[in-house]
């Protein structure tokens, strides 16, 4: 039985048309009339009725305005308009709303009967499909051959008993013809546009069709099988006479299989290789080798084919630590402005990316740029919710796929630190002092630095700064940056075996004699004193 509303503001017109209809023998539900669009728009709210039959004239909301909203909200809806002779051409613009039908007034009974039982019976070919759809969806997960796909994920992951190989292979009727075999995981980048149509395709109906491509495709070579995993990768298992003809041939199908997938679907996906293996039983090794090659899709991006032993033999060794950009960051979002904190991350990324390391020393590295922020903010006494919005920000690196979204999430992450740090330093000096401080520990080496060159690069004056650099450091300019580079020169000669008069050059003196005077007055030893107490020869 179907709900039916009406809504006209005339009372004739609607008592005739609710008396003049057995609704029951019609095969609908009659729920309620309305005077105005302005009711209709709460009854359907409330009713949600399958048709609803409105007049076009009416007062505060007319017919087009009340099927727009159900166009809207509620497009299953069956819109029949009721309509006179002469505003015909302006309930034409109804056909853009896709109202079911129009009706010229006056009715009469039998037209109304005519165009009830049209749409009773499009709704019922609509019920009828809807129930067919439902029920193929059910076939579609009971056709699932699970047992096999069971015994295929305990291949995979290793877990299957000695002896049990053969005798599933022969139950399930899997038969390969090579004695070389490789796995390849398929991973779906994202939907895409289609991921949000929801009432045409659900993701599992997609992950469907991808499956499809990936079977017909290797189907062709009659030399493998695919089948789908809990964690919804497609898997595929390839034998060969060789090595290298496997390995050639799994290269080959996963490219034709992505090219595919992006071609009929419109949608990415990427796929890992692992190693080949000379026993079924070993596949286990394949298996764990694909799947690490599909972390990194998280360094190359998405939309790729990744082969796990070209990604170990370009995995050089690579020192981010050498770097500093985590310490370069953290110093950004005190002193930099948003573009430098934003190319920072960006040189970090690109650095990550250049590397080729796993996705979870990315994770970890990442993790580190995270840790220190927080550490940073909660010294400045910071709210962290003030940045991380009561998210954890450990976990939520995990969502991304890619290292170019990670990108964008850091780069808002670090301009929120920034923009809290900025508040809480509310004081100019305070930031003017951390600018040159920061420039004096960059440029300490220079014998050209001076209080003037350090004026110049804040665009203050020599008086304003010397005023402000004593009251936040308690030292004078000349005073601080000795200790800087004394400190520098006690380093060196602790780690380093290098002269007295090479440290005097990589600290900003010229002259090595005041040099030793300098460093004399500051620590109570010469520096060869200092040396040889920091070694212990003295």
């Amino acid at each position: 039985m179907y709900k039916i509303l009406i809504v006209d503001d005339e009372p004739v017109v609607r008592n005739g048309i609710k008396n003049t209809i057995d609704w029951n023998k019609a095969g609908f539900e009659f729920v309620g009339d309305c005077e105005n669009g302005r009711e209709a728009i709460e009854a359907v709210d409330a009713l949600q009725p399958d048709v609803v039959l409105t007049d076009i004239y009416m007062p505060f909301v007319d017919g087009l305005e009340l099927a727009r909203y159900i166009s809207e909200k509620f497009p299953h809806i069956k819109v029949i308009i009721l309509t006179g002779y002469d505003d015909f051409e302006y309930a034409q613009q109804a056909v853009k709303l896709k109202v079911y039908d129009f009706l010229l007034k006056p009715i009469t009974a039998n037209e109304l009967r005519k165009i009830l039982e049209k749409v009773k019976n499009d709704l019922d070919i609509e019920a009828k499909k809807a129930e067919e759809l439902n029920k193929l969806k059910l076939q579609l997960r009971e056709s699932m051959p699970i047992l096999r796909e069971r015994f295929l994920e305990r291949l995979v992951s290793g877990h299957l008993r000695a002896g049990e190989l053969d005798e599933k292979l022969n139950l399930f009727g899997i038969n390969f013809s090579g004695s070389e075999f490789i796995s390849l995981v398929v991973d779906v980048d994202e939907y895409g546009k289609l991921g949000k149509m929801q009432e045409k395709a659900e993701d599992e109906l997609l992950l469907f069709a991808v499956f499809n491509i990936s079977e017909e495709i290797v189907s062709r070579e009659k030399r493998g099988i695919v089948f789908q995993n809990r964690n919804n990768n497609i898997v595929i298992i390839l034998s060969g006479k060789t090595p290298l003809s496997v390995k050639e041939t799994a290269i080959r199908l996963a490219d034709e299989i992505r090219q595919s997938v992006e071609k009929f679907l419109g949608f990415t996906i990427t796929i890992g290789i692992g190693v080949v293996c000379s026993s079924l039983m070993d596949i286990n090794r394949s298996y764990k080798g694909a799947l690490s090659a599909l972390d990194y899709r998280f360094v190359l991006g998405k939309n790729k084919v990744i082969n796990i032993t070209d990604m170990e033999h370009n995995n050089t060794e690579f020192s981010l630590h050498k770097m500093q950009w985590e310490k370069k960051i953290i110093s950004l979002l005190k002193i930099g402005t948003s573009q430098e904190i934003d190319e920072a991350v960006e040189t970090l990324i690109k650095d990550l990316k250049a590397s080729l390391m796993p996705v979870r020393r990315c994770y970890i590295y990442i993790q580190q740029v995270i840790t220190s922020v927080i550490n940073t903010i909660d010294e400045l006494g910071i709210d962290e919710n003030e940045v991380f919005d009561g998210i954890n920000p450990f976990t939520e690196v995990y969502k991304f796929k890619t290292l170019d979204e990670m990108s964008t999430w850091l780069k808002k992450l670090c301009s929120k630190a920034a923009k809290a740090i900025l508040d809480q330093r509310s004081d100019y000096s305070k930031v003017q002092v951390e600018r040159a401080i920061e420039y004096i520990r960059q440029n300490y080496n220079d014998t050209e630095i001076s209080l003037n060159s350090v004026c110049k690069h804040l665009f203050i004056s020599v008086s304003y700064f010397s005023l402000i650099f004593k009251n936040n450091t308690g030292k004078t300019f000349i005073e601080y940056l000795t200790s800087v580079r004394i400190e520098k020169a006690m380093e060196l000669l602790r780690t380093t075996n290098l002269r007295s008069y090479e440290i005097s050059k990589k600290v900003g003196y010229d002259d090595p004699h005041y040099f030793s005077s300098i460093f004399k007055k500051e620590t109570g030893m010469s520096p060869t004193e200092y040396r040889e107490k920091a070694s212990g020869t003295r």
